[in-house]
Order: C-alpha cells, then structure tokens, then sequence
C-alpha cells in the first residue's frame, strides 16, 4: 500500500481496538491528532510509516527545497510561528516547526511511528474497520485518511531505466550518500521540485541535463529575510502576526477570480511571467523553449529568481526532444542523441488521482478505493467522505487541493468538519455512517460545473489535476473561506445513519430480521448539524 519504512521491528501480537484510528501525521494527520485532543477525545491513534511528523515536509529533503507559500500563511492557525527566518520558509524550517507544534501539544504519544498500513477492511457485520499493519492488527469504528496528496513518489515508465547503473532516485527519496560534485546528471521533469534541484546542484556538477517535456510559467520569487525589528513585532506586538497573516491571506485570495472565476483576469500574471522570462533568459533559443505554450494557471504556477540563469549555464543543457530510453550509462533522446550520464534524477511528480494507498482500503462491497475511483473518478463529499465507505473520513480528499494559497487552511476547515462529525455520532450514539450517494452525485455535479469555467479546464494544457477521465477531482473551484463555510458543521442530513442501538439489537418482524434502521427521529431538528440539503 506504500513505500517500506526504515523501522523493521516485528509485528505485536493480538489485535487492538480504539475507536478511531488516523492514517498519517503531515500537517493533517497531526492536526487531528490536537483537535481531537482538544475536544476530549483519548481513544484515538496515528499510525504513521516515517520515524517522525512531517510528511512530505519530513521525506523532501531535496537540495534547495523550499515552500511556494508564504511562511505566515503555512503554518497552523492556532499555532503561529514568530521565528520564521524568511518569508518563504525552507524545508528544514517547516519541518522543525511541525515537530514544534507536536511538541508543544503533546500528541506525540497519540502515535505509532514506523507503522505502514498494508490494508484497511471494512467489515459490514461489526460495522467496523479491521486495519493490517507492520506493527500488528487493528480494529476501529472510525478510519481517517489523512494521507498527503504528494507522498507516493510517481516513477517514469522509460525503456531501460531499470538497467541504469549509476546513482538514480526520486527527488522525493533523495540519496545524500550521492555525491553529485563533479559528475554528469539528468534531471527528468521540470516541475516544482525540478526548478528548485537544477539551481541547487548546477555549479556543482560537471555537466547537467535538464529534461523538459513541458515548460512551466514561473514567476519571480519575492523571497527575503526578516529583519529583527519584525522579529520583534512578530513576537511581542499584538496582533501584528495575524494582520501580516491576514494580509497575505487576502493578496492570494485575490487569484481565485482569475483561476476559478473568469481566466481573463490572469493576464496580468501572465504578463509578469512573460516578463520575468526575457530579463532573465537572453538566448533567443533557450527562450522560445522555455515559453510555455498554455495560458498561466492552467498547470501549477512556480515561483523561482535561479532556475532561469541555471539553465542558461554554459554546463546546463535543456532537452526538450522527449526520451526514448536510458541505457547502462546514458539518456537517448527521442531524436537519437546520446548523452553519458553518472547520476539522474527523477523529479516526475507523484501520484495524485491514482495513489497506491487507495488499493488497499476496502469498503462495504469489497471494492477498494481504487476500484471505485478507476470506474467512476475520483469523487467524495466535501472532500471528507465518499459513498461505499462507512465510518471513514478523509482530509485532504478528492477536490480540496489548491493552485493559489495554504493547503493548511484547507486543512484546519476539514478538521473543523471531521470533529464535529465525530461529536455528532457520540451524541445521538451513531454506530454507522455514510455519506449518501444522491448527495454525493448532486455535489459533484455542482463542483464539475463550477470547473468548467476554470482556467484549469480551458488553459490548453494537460495537468495532473485531471483524472483519466477528464475531470479535475483535485481542485476546490472557488474561494477557500466558501469551503471554510461549507465545512463549519458537520451536515448528519447527507448521510445515512444508524444508531448502535440499531446495530446491537435490530427489530425482528414476522420472524424475519431487517436491516438496521435508519438514524430514528429522536434528533433534535433544531441542532443545526441538521441542515437541509
């Protein structure tokens, strides 16, 4: 279901039941492990593969690494960050400042590290989830997906690429035992991880390749050090934290009416990066290869000041002729070229709409995720539930992903929903719920319609944020305080419930035994987690 982990220890014997058990400890993952903390809730745990939080934060210790987001943007609303060192933080910075966070709340015994999930069955009898996992068997009432959308690294299908002999790995797995100093590199792709690697190893190696199958737009990076009078504001002046947070909020906010509303309003973008091209890319040549030919936005839009003048290096070649296989010790390229390589790196992205993690859950028909999403796309509600799979929540599912700000504001607006569900089904004591497949179907229907307007669907490219099938399943296509609105309260009416009264004891009618009933009419309609539809 995932990659190995480092700890080898033996599975522990017997089986262990807990209410709710969350999958992953990224910026999700760990957030619900305090949120759920702070609303009372002990009997919970998070099975995570790494040695430690962090996610992608944890596993992309690539050189240059870096966020594309502002510092006082990325991070937890209810856990600012005063010591940011610059206004777009590095890898290093971010991942100390999660594991501060896991510090600071104390849920780092709410977890189980070194723990792969293997596989997840829903077992429709106990109405319960039976989990498998290299640390021993679980079996929970609640499951939570908080499995990052870039944690499975995505490998290029290349003739001969498994016949390479020397140094070759994922920028998502990076080898630091490779010493690249001196030596021939390819990189493969051109995508954020790309345009921050080329720069970061370019004037160390002899000689470095960087293949292009699609040119990104690329806008400057207004990246600098805070000084230390902002330091002290940021620490000891009221307020003026979350006014810089609040400002920065608003600015990307602004992208959504270009991105998702009407794409003409992304031309004054489109002409920053136009512009940002020429001042820094003189070779007519190398321009024309680096011009992007779809509209700005329609792919992920990158930020960088180096990647430019690394490119135009006199040991950096760009390759844009496509590959037609690797051999033993080289690249040939589509038109027959051989280049002799030492190292490559793969930085092909990872796998979005069709990650490895979803053939391993299971649910109430015995169809795994994958099964349902390679037949109908990758759909839910809310990005929190999906049809078939009872007592599972996701965070960061199907539709939430962004191309303009803060995947963490998405995040906490999630967690917001996955509490109070949880809350719902300890108040009317729920032992069974799932979201209704009628809400689901008129949900989606209504977010493909509001794509459809999106530059994302008519900026003439190709991106992974469309499914096979063609729709985009990753993006949310409006303004991200709407989701925050939208998933304020948990909705009990979207879904079909059954009480664990129900459950334990069904009414028997003419000798025969029904089905479990639905959720009864004792709720309080006055509750607002009962909302109309």
């Amino acid at each position: 279901m995932s990659l190995p982990v480092t700890d080898t220890s033996a599975p522990t014997a017997g089986v262990r039941h807990i209410d709710t058990l969350i999958i992953g400890s990224g910026f999700a993952g760990l957030g619900a492990a305090i949120k759920l903390t702070q609303a009372g809730k002990t009997d919970f745990l998070v099975l995570e593969r790494g040695t430690d939080v962090g996610g992608t934060w944890r596993d992309n210790t690539y050189p240059g690494a870096a966020c594309d987001v502002p510092s006082h943007l990325y991070s937890y609303s209810f856990a600012l960050n005063p010591e940011w060192t610059r206004s777009f933080s590095t890898q290093p910075e971010i991942q100390q400042y999660i594991q501060s966070v896991a510090d600071k709340y104390k849920v780092r015994d709410k977890h189980l590290f070194g723990c792969d999930v293997q596989s997840a069955h829903w077992n429709e009898s106990t109405t319960r989830w039976e989990v498998t996992t290299t640390k021993g068997n679980f079996v929970a009432k609640v499951l939570v997906s908080a499995v990052g959308a870039l944690c499975e690294p995505s490998l290029p299908d290349i003739k001969g690429i498994e016949g390479f002999e020397g140094e070759i790995f994922h920028s998502a797995r990076w080898n630091h035992d490779a010493d690249l100093a001196g030596k021939r590199v390819a990189v493969i792709g051109t995508g954020a991880s790309a345009i921050q690697i080329v720069p970061a190893i370019g004037k160390k190696v002899s000689h470095l390749d960087v293949y292009q199958r699609t040119a990104p737009w690329i806008l400057p990076r207004a990246d600098r050090e805070y000084t230390k009078l902002e330091h002290t504001a940021f620490k000891y002046l009221p307020g003026f934290q979350k006014l810089c947070r609040a400002g920065i909020y608003w600015m990307r906010e602004s992208q959504v009416v270009g991105l998702a509303k009407a794409p003409v309003f992304m031309k004054p973008l489109q002409f920053a990066a136009e512009r940002h091209l020429r001042r820094q890319i003189k070779d007519r040549d190398l321009r024309k290869k680096v011009t992007p030919n779809f509209q700005i936005g329609c792919k992920r839009m990158l930020i960088s000041n180096n990647y430019y003048p690394t490119l135009a290096q006199d040991n950096v070649d760009l390759v844009t002729d496509g590959i037609a296989e690797v051999t033993a010790n080289s690249v040939v390229s589509k038109d027959g070229t051989v280049r002799e390589v030492d190292a490559i790196v793969v930085a092909t992205g990872f796998h979005v709409t069709d990650s490895p993690t979803f053939e391993g859950i299971f649910g109430k028909d015995g169809r795994s995720l994958a099964d349902v999403f390679d037949e109908g796309g990758q759909q839910g509600y809310k990005g929190a539930a999906i049809a078939n799979f009872p007592n599972m929540f996701f965070l960061v599912g199907p539709n939430t992903g962004l191309g303009h700000t803060s995947m963490v504001f998405m995040i906490e607006s999630q967690l917001n929903y996955l509490v109070d569900a949880l809350q719902t089904l300890d108040k009317y004591g729920i032992g069974k719920i799932e979201v209704r497949q009628d809400a689901q179907d008129r949900y989606n229907a209504e977010l493909q319609e509001k794509l459809s307007h999106s530059v994302w669907n008519n900026g003439g490219c190709a991106s992974w944020y469309l499914d096979k099938h063609g729709n985009n399943t990753t993006l949310w296509p409006g303004f991200t305080f709407q989701f925050r609105n939208e998933t304020k309260r948990f909705d009990l009416t979207a879904y079909d419930s059954v009480t664990t009264a129900d459950l334990a004891a069904p009414v028997h009618v003419n000798g025969k035994t029904p089905g479990p009933a639905a959720i009864p009419a004792q709720i309080d309609l006055d509750d607002d987690r009962v909302t109309a539809q």
